[in-house]
């Protein structure tokens, strides 16, 4: 039984070990139904949760990725007020700090489509046309998951990062937008591992700061919407 409805929280700012534990949790009780359901032959709906949160300043890096990328030493982290995580998502090393939307979508892909290619394009669409309400035009670049402004010229910059988990069709994990994000904490890593192209952000992009409030109401319905998606908004669990 298909379950398109998703739970919607907001969880603020959050350490990012704390923010990581609770998608942990939420993901494993998500399996553990659907391992129920197929133990026990049965099929009651699984859940789904879409999460938004910011972190403070901190670097983290994926399974496929290179320390070296990270261009700080532990007392380069503490003058910087960073910490660094090494952890279990896809992709390289990327950052994440105030200013950025961070989406963890928390799916049972079982009840959407099971496709982990078109669930990345899917949500970059999201993010794709989040800016484009703002009058800022973006695309892909080939070869590489995200978000990137003027992806077809040696001008092209990121504008979301992506990298994602999935078990069972369970996916955490998921993207990083920056939106009024301070760009220096950028220069520390190689970010992705792409060595070559510059960050940016919407308020780079448009010349000054951003409601972050209303871009997260635009992103959020772009989401629900091409997903197919009937968002239940929580209060988020502390």
């Amino acid at each position: 039984m298909k379950n398109n409805k998703v739970n919607f929280q907001d969880w603020g700012l959050v350490d990012y070990q704390e923010a990581w534990d609770r998608q942990e949790s939420i993901f494993s009780s998500i399996v553990n139904s659907k391992t129920a359901n197929r133990d026990n032959q049965t099929t009651v709906p699984t859940d789904n949760y879409l999460v938004f949160v910011e972190h403070p300043h901190v670097y983290t890096l994926g399974k496929s990725g290179k320390p070296e990328n990270l261009l700080l030493d532990e007392k380069g982290l503490a003058e910087k007020s960073a910490s660094y995580y090494k952890i279990n998502r896809g992709g390289d090393i990327t950052y994440h700090g105030p200013g950025q939307i961070v989406g963890y979508p928390i799916l049972d892909l079982d009840n959407f489509f099971t496709d982990i290619h078109l669930y990345l394009r899917t949500l970059e669409e999201a993010i794709i046309q989040t800016l484009a309400h703002y009058g800022i035009t973006a695309g892909r670049y080939p070869g590489y998951t995200g978000v990137w402004i003027d992806p077809d010229n040696e001008k092209a910059r990121k504008i979301c990062a992506m990298g994602v988990r999935c078990s069972r069709w369970v996916t955490m994990h998921g993207f990083a937008f920056n939106v009024n994000s301070d760009l220096g904490y950028f220069k520390n890593i190689v970010p992705c591992g792409i060595d070559d192209k510059d960050v940016t952000s919407m308020a780079r992009e448009l010349g000054h700061p951003v409601d972050p409030a209303e871009v997260k109401a635009v992103l959020k319905q772009k989401i629900a919407a091409l997903f197919n998606m009937e968002l239940i908004d929580q209060e988020a669990v502390s």
